[in-house]
């Protein structure tokens, strides 16, 4: 299951129900994706298909629902 948290223009922030239990995003766009660590900040831990500026794109829309993600993270693992 990968519940979508947010989308904001042509982003798509989700995150897998049985992944790794660190704080993270996935950030889906129609050329590519990226992951995102939420902690000590928020940082790229991979990316695929996206340029260097749709990923600066992604990290902003990433910090910009920092709380909505933090929140949906929290309340589907019980965190």
């Amino acid at each position: 299951m990968a519940p979508t948290v947010v989308r904001d223009g042509p982003f798509r922030l989700f995150f897998f129900s049985r992944e790794e239990p660190r704080i993270h995003v996935h950030v889906a766009h129609p050329d590519g994706e990226a992951k995102f660590w939420l902690t000590p900040v928020v940082h790229l831990a991979t990316s695929a298909g996206l340029t260097p500026r749709q990923i600066t794109d992604a990290q902003t829309v990433v910090q910009a629902h920092i709380k909505e993600i933090e929140d949906a993270w929290n309340h589907h693992f019980g965190g």
